[in-house]
């Protein structure tokens, strides 16, 4: 009797399988939610990925072609965006190297010129060694002894320099070259009402000088007026020579400025015969 009990309360184990096949099927089912995750497309940051591209090829450097490009966000999402094409930029022009050094060369003989027809006026200074005239790489400098032109401490110029001074700027009126003019002094410390120290003489009297071109038709535009009182000196301020030379005006005429070279170009480029009319001067004798 006790056997047949324990035989009817255990179980047939058959339907044991039942169990791992419902696990295989949960994670059939995670697996593929898991790949469906993955496959969608996330509509807003594609919308921003592909309007930044727009962007970046709308400012596509000069000299691209025309291009087209499809973005496609996902098999099937059916969503193409296209840039559309962008136009060809006309090419840069830029000056070959032959151009521009005869540009520079015809600047330099200009100058030149103008050199030779400022010696010939002040021709009496230059052999009594009252004027210089240095021809640099990019122009001329003339440096005119003080005494030439102002009485000692005084930043009027006087009669005779006045004059000598108008002749050269009727020269260099009709050029197109810029003009700095400089004044220096010796080491010597001036102090009156006037001029508390040789900073305010030296910036007076090349003030002086750029009032006096202005009034003889150089453009006040191309003029620029500097005192330097003794801090650039040429000669030995312990000695009574190197002091007197010391005592200056310099006048420099150059294009040593990349942006007053490059309008100086565009002048001459832009002149009949090359600017070749723009100074008439005639060498010295």
């Amino acid at each position: 009797m006790s056997r047949r009990k324990r035989r009817s309360e255990e179980h047939d184990p058959h339907d044991r399988w039942l169990i791992s096949y419902a696990d295989f099927i949960t994670l059939m089912f995670a697996f593929f939610v898991v790949m469906y995750a993955i496959s969608s497309v996330n509509e807003g940051k594609y919308r921003v990925i592909s309007d930044s591209l727009l962007v970046a090829f709308r400012s596509t450097p000069d000299g691209l072609g025309s291009a087209q490009i499809s973005i496609s966000p996902a098999a099937g999402a059916g969503r193409v965006v296209s840039v559309p094409s962008i136009a060809p930029q006309p090419p840069l022009i830029v000056a070959r190297p032959s151009q521009e050094n005869a540009n520079l060369r015809q600047m330099r003989e200009q100058i030149r010129g103008v050199a030779q027809k400022i010696g010939s006026v002040l021709d009496k200074l230059v052999k009594d060694g009252q004027v210089r005239i240095v021809e640099g790489t990019h122009g001329i400098t003339i440096d005119i002894n003080a005494s030439v032109l102002f009485l000692p401490g005084d930043a009027r110029l006087n009669d005779g320099a006045a004059q000598a001074l108008s002749a050269v700027a009727r020269i260099l009126a009709p050029t197109v070259f810029p003009i700095t003019v400089e004044g220096h002094t010796d080491n010597i410390p001036i102090a009156n009402p006037q001029f508390p120290s040789n900073w305010e003489l030296s910036g007076a009297r090349a003030s002086s000088v750029v009032r006096l071109m202005i009034d003889n038709g150089v453009a006040a535009s191309r003029l620029t007026a500097t005192g330097y009182a003794d801090q650039r000196p040429v000669a030995d301020n312990h000695q009574a020579d190197g002091r007197s030379r010391n005592r200056r005006v310099s006048i420099t005429v150059d294009f040593k400025n990349p942006d007053e070279r490059a309008t100086v170009l565009d002048v001459l480029q832009n002149t009949p015969n090359g600017g070749k009319g723009a100074v008439k001067v005639s060498p010295a004798q």
